[in-house]
């Protein structure tokens, strides 16, 4: 893709913003309230994304997803400051089994060079709580392979570190954290996979494999593996681990052929 589409706001290309569900409201709430008081004028703006910003989460098992925009990177004091109210928002909240920040700093989130990654990011998965909305100086972006992998390009070394992590610990509730984050991982990284134009973006972990499935069948009986590991796993550390590096060289191998570029 060589330019934005049009600003067209439809269910397709951008995310919908329904009432916030009522089970997550507080947790919400405090996330910010504890941010902006943690951050202060560091805090430019705060985004939702994830089932919560979709209002399709589930109690007890979704996680609370959230971009932080900052004016400047953070200072190592000030990192570890808000890994703490990161851990202390998760300990008070069982609405949501983990809490995750995902932080950009200003300069590099409106960098040229972005636009595919943070600037698709900020118009179509995220969804503004605080702040100046970053993404409304964004079009609408056009479903197409430069962009997906732009945004997932970075699937093979965040999985190599999932394996690894998966395969030390000796904790169960670490243990299946890791492949549920691994295997949303995974299945969103078949997108790497798509066609160079058309199509529509995947607005859950089910869109995305059903499109995968459309092109690779063959793939169907691995893709329906991760996708249920990504919402309650149960597979053993050497099971999960065996077909997610099979799954990782076969989307490797199939990159020249099947994608652009």
């Amino acid at each position: 893709m060589t330019s934005a589409a049009s600003n067209t706001r439809t269910t397709i290309d951008l995310l919908p913003s329904p009432p916030l569900q009522a089970a997550f409201v507080a947790l919400v709430d405090g996330a910010l309230a504890s941010l902006q008081q943690t951050l202060g004028s560091l805090l430019h703006s705060v985004y939702l994304y994830g089932s919560v910003a979709r209002a399709t989460a589930t109690p007890g098992v979704s996680d609370l997803d959230l971009t932080l925009v900052l004016t400047r990177p953070l200072a190592a004091d000030e990192a570890a400051l808000l890994e703490q109210l990161r851990l202390a928002l998760q300990a008070r909240h069982p609405e949501v089994s983990k809490v995750d920040f995902d932080i950009g700093v200003l300069a590099d989130v409106l960098k040229p060079a972005n636009l595919y990654s943070w600037g698709y990011w900020l118009k179509h998965e995220c969804r503004c709580i605080h702040g100046a909305d970053l993404g409304l100086q964004f079009a609408a972006f056009a479903p197409s392979a430069a962009v997906a992998r732009a945004v997932n390009g970075d699937y093979v070394q965040i999985l190599k570190g999932y394996t690894a992590g998966i395969a030390a610990t000796q904790d169960l509730a670490t243990l299946r954290r890791l492949q549920k984050e691994a295997a949303r991982k995974l299945v969103r990284a078949t997108n790497v996979l798509r066609p160079a134009e058309g199509g529509d973006w995947p607005q859950s972990l089910e869109d995305y494999v059903r499109y995968f499935v459309e092109r690779f069948p063959d793939m169907a009986e691995r893709a329906a593996f991760f996708l249920r590991q990504a919402k309650a796993p149960d597979a053993s550390a050497e099971e999960f681990n065996a077909q997610l590096d099979a799954f990782v060289a076969w989307i490797q191998s199939h990159r020249k052929t099947s994608a652009p570029g």
